[in-house]
């Protein structure tokens, strides 16, 4: 077999270009890389995890992950950073591996998309030492649950983290192609999903405004605690204290 380096490199090249990754990731899959190489096995495990049938009909974890993929691809001319996109959509879902669970009778994978970050991030590590790439493709995977966590109120929603992570627009656009990769996609539930992108995006700009705002109020606040009055209450200048030397 190929050095995984190679494998590697040649997976990026079909994620990066082809109009249909799947294709290639189904040949290599059934070549057997992802039985006994890692970190592909981390791939060829998820296979073996089922999901809800009433929200994953298209059935386990890999099978939603190459639909994720192609939908990703489609969508390459619209994202920052086409390669952090597609490489978070193939890894998007490695943490089910890890938590899916069947509690109650529902199939669960709580935390998913934290254990996820952490086992992209391992993953890349195996393949390069871009770690500007590897940041930025484990924290896509550590927020593309939000849009559900915002839009139904969770207490597992957090905003004014995510922000600082992930542009709203590049985890937006994870989120929609992740959201519509299932097997029960009807021109009904398409537009539905697509509406919840919207209302997602919607709130995490107000969010942004309404946080920029009260940041504004507390600074200004700040500054007019340093103005003193003399005499007849006329202001004079404000006293800042010194700025520490920075060298």
């Amino acid at each position: 077999m190929e050095n995984k380096l190679d494998k590697f490199k040649e997976l990026d090249e079909h994620l990066l270009n082809d109009e249909k990754p799947s294709l290639y990731l189904r040949q290599i899959e059934e070549a057997g890389l992802f039985l006994d190489t890692y970190p592909f096995t981390m791939l060829g495990n998820l296979k073996k995890v089922e999901q809800s049938p009433e929200h994953h009909p298209e059935g386990n974890v890999w099978e939603h992950t190459l639909l994720v993929v192609d939908l990703a691809a489609e969508r390459r001319p619209a994202s920052e950073d086409a390669r952090v996109l597609m490489w978070s959509a193939l890894l998007h879902d490695l943490g089910k591996a890890r938590t899916t669970k069947v509690r109650k009778g529902r199939v669960t994978a709580y935390d998913h998309d934290k254990q996820g970050a952490v086992l992209a991030a391992d993953f890349l590590h195996e393949f390069t030492d871009d770690g500007e790439f590897i940041k930025k493709v484990s924290q896509m995977v550590r927020w593309h649950m939000q849009i559900l966590f915002v839009n139904k109120k969770l207490p597992f929603a957090d905003i004014d983290r995510m922000i600082t992570e992930v542009s709203i627009e590049e985890i937006a656009l994870l989120s929609l192609c992740d959201r519509l990769g299932r097997g029960n996609m009807n021109e009904k539930n398409r537009q539905a999903e697509v509406e919840n992108i919207g209302d997602f995006m919607r709130k995490c700009q107000q969010h942004q405004s309404k946080r920029s705002a009260d940041e504004i109020k507390i600074i200004s606040g700040e500054k007019s605690l340093v103005w003193n009055t003399v005499g007849s209450g006329e202001p004079i200048e404000p006293s800042y204290p010194e700025t520490p030397n920075s060298n």
